[in-house]
């Protein structure tokens, strides 16, 4: 069960007492929908149900959580670097579920690159992960490593953010019931493409935690990364592209689309299958 924000009646100032990791999930991820777009389209792709699911860059692993709630043949690898937030989620996100779910998950402390896994149906990275690979050589061979930890009919996912917003210094904030959610991007170099990001939370009693998360990433163009899905040996590449509300906002809806749309700023899922 989720942990509820400390109120701000209370004698601390509210940015004392959360817990950062129960914020990120709650402002960043949406783990139902993104494993109900894998399932699907892994089980319209394959004509069957995608069972082992791996999980890189998995922070709290709260999506590989999710996954085996699915039923008693489903399995999850979880892979992060991050021994103190494995050590959350153990405590935090695994000890919600029934002992038979726990055993079906497999926590692995280790770079993605090295991690040692039983091969998986899925594999994902999520939240523009992959972006930490700056280098085109350092991208090839994550990809490369993906590829060889997927099944013979597996399929690697991906997001992946751009538009002219995503060129820009800004910051963004985004109203919770008991937060405010705050992205900024503090710089960006456009003959390097590289930028440097950082979320926030503000609260009710005016108390704040100022850049809990930061990110040094390069950010990645959608041809840059089919070109190199389909150059290490992904047969294909297709982007979801998210469709909008009668007032022009993502929907949280995603379609095949091969050319995409002047947008300011969108968010796509890329699908590659081995």
């Amino acid at each position: 069960m989720n942990k509820k924000l400390p109120s701000s009646n209370d004698k601390k100032p509210m940015a004392d007492s959360v817990d950062v990791h129960f914020l990120y999930e709650k402002s960043v991820q949406n783990v139902v929908h993104e494993i109900d777009f894998m399932r699907q389209i892994y089980l319209e792709k394959r004509g069957k149900n995608a069972k082992i699911y791996r999980e890189d860059f998995c922070g709290t692993a709260n999506s590989s959580c999710e996954w085996v709630k699915q039923g008693n043949d489903y399995f999850a690898i979880a892979v992060d670097n991050d021994k103190s937030v494995l050590e959350w989620a153990l405590i935090n996100r695994l000890n919600e579920l029934s002992d038979h779910q726990k055993k079906r998950i497999n926590l692995v402390e280790a770079d993605v690159n090295n991690a040692k896994t039983e091969k998986s149906d899925i594999l994902a990275a999520y939240n523009f992960s992959y972006f930490v690979f700056k280098e085109r050589k350092e991208l090839i061979n994550y990809f490369e490593k993906s590829f060889h930890a997927l099944k013979k009919d597996g399929i690697f996912f991906l997001d992946l953010f751009g538009g002219p917003e995503a060129h820009q210094e800004l910051e963004e904030e985004t109203e919770h019931d008991d937060f405010t959610y705050i992205w900024s991007q503090s710089s960006f170099h456009p003959l390097t493409n590289h930028i440097n990001c950082h979320i926030s939370f503000d609260f009710p009693d005016g108390s704040s935690r100022k850049n809990v998360f930061s990110y040094d990433w390069r950010l990645w163009t959608a041809p840059e990364i089919k070109e190199i899905l389909l150059e290490i040996g992904f047969k294909q590449v297709t982007f979801y592209w998210e469709q909008e509300d009668d007032e022009g906002n993502g929907n949280g809806e995603f379609l095949p689309n091969e050319k995409g749309e002047a947008d300011l700023a969108w968010l796509a899922y890329i699908v590659a299958e081995k």
